[in-house]
Parts: structure tokens; sequence; C-alpha cells
């Protein structure tokens, strides 16, 4: 794989219009409270990726994936998952009863954990054979979704009604249940579509044919 100086113009450019999402979408968000939440994983992510660029550089397979899963997050955060756009428009499209946006949101937080968690899992030699590192990622990918789910709760109980844009539930009793599913979805899509392209991409790291659970062409 590229070195991070080889693939420079590109990681600047998505960490540029990553900043650039940011800046405009908390110039004048929906809630600015709401916006902070939504978008705190961004702002976590960002020094962590810059931090950790030398010493363990990621594919540019999850670069990418990392910037469009921002991007879905820092929509959410500027308008709330339930006036997004985008969502308006497809819930007018095909008849829904709710804005979809969110449901975007939570099949992207299965899809790309899923992918970092294989990376990490594969590079560091944790776990070996295609189908368990698959169930490995997926089960994280829950995890992760069940642990969001859980900080969705912590917050309404401190704020209270102030919460109810960022849970964003719409009314929808089994908000919860769908948001994990949907997960369960994007983390099952990343296994069986990205695998070998991953795979390619590891090969470049240096990790060993033996330590990639799949056939690398």
């Amino acid at each position: 794989m590229p070195s991070t100086t080889d693939r420079a113009p590109l990681l600047i450019g998505l960490l540029l219009a990553t900043l650039l999402a940011l800046a405009v979408s908390g110039w004048r968000p929906y809630d600015r409270a709401t916006w902070l939440l939504e978008v705190a994983p961004v702002l976590i992510a960002i020094p962590v990726l810059v931090a950790t660029r030398e010493r363990f550089a990621l594919t540019t397979l999850l670069y990418v994936l990392i910037f469009l899963h921002a991007l879905v997050l820092i929509g959410g955060g500027a308008y709330t998952y339930a006036r997004v756009p985008l969502g308006a428009w497809v819930q007018e499209w095909f008849g829904l009863a709710r804005n979809p946006y969110d449901k975007l949101g939570h099949f992207m937080q299965g899809f790309v954990p899923a992918l970092i968690a294989r990376e990490i899992l594969i590079r560091g030699d944790f776990v070996r054979g295609r189908r368990m590192t698959a169930f490995v990622c997926v089960c994280i990918a829950l995890a992760i979704s069940a642990c969001y789910e859980l900080i969705e709760w912590w917050a309404a109980l401190l704020m209270g009604q102030g919460a109810d844009e960022f849970l964003g539930t719409q009314g929808d009793p089994w908000d919860t249940q769908s948001d994990m599913f949907l997960a369960l979805i994007g983390s099952s899509t990343a296994m069986a579509m990205l695998t070998r392209l991953h795979d390619r991409q590891l090969a470049r790291t240096g990790t060993t044919r033996a330590s990639v659970p799949s056939v690398v062409e």
C-alpha cells in the first residue's frame, strides 16, 4: 500500500473537505446541542487519525469510507436526522411515514466500523479464518451500535425533552431495534461486498498472506 506521503494529496483533501463540512454545518445548525452530539464522533476521529497516520496508516478504502461516514454524521448534525433534506426527498418519493435519513446513518454505523475492526483484527493477527473474521467484525459493529443506543438513552435521561432531536425517533416505538438491525445489515453488507478489495489493500501494508483470511488476488 502507498505510504501516507504518497497518498498525501488524497488524505489532505479528505481532511480539508471534512473540516469544511464541519464548519459549514456548525455555522447555523438547527439545534446547537444536537449538532455537537451528532458530530462528536467526527471531532474525536480526526485527531486520532492524524496522530496514527504514520505508525498505523489505514488502507485508502478505510480513509474514504470514514470520510463518507463523517459526511453522513455532519449532515445529521446540521439539520437533525428528522429534517435532513435528502431524507425528506426519499420520504416523499417512496411515500414513507418518516424521514429515513437516520437509517442511513445506522447502516453506515455498521458498515464502516465493521471494516475498521477487520483491518485491526487482521493486521494484529488477532483472528484467523475468513468466516470467523467476518463474524467477529459483525459482532463488534453490533456492539458499537448497542453502545450508541445506550448513549442515546443516557442523553434522554439527562436532557429530557431536549434530547428529542438527538434521538430522532420520530414517534417510532421500535426505533432502537430498527437502528441496530440497520447496523447489522450494514456490517454484513460490508463483509460481503468489500472483503476482496480490502484484502488486496491489506496485502500492500505488509500484512502477511497467512494473516489475511481470504485469497488475495
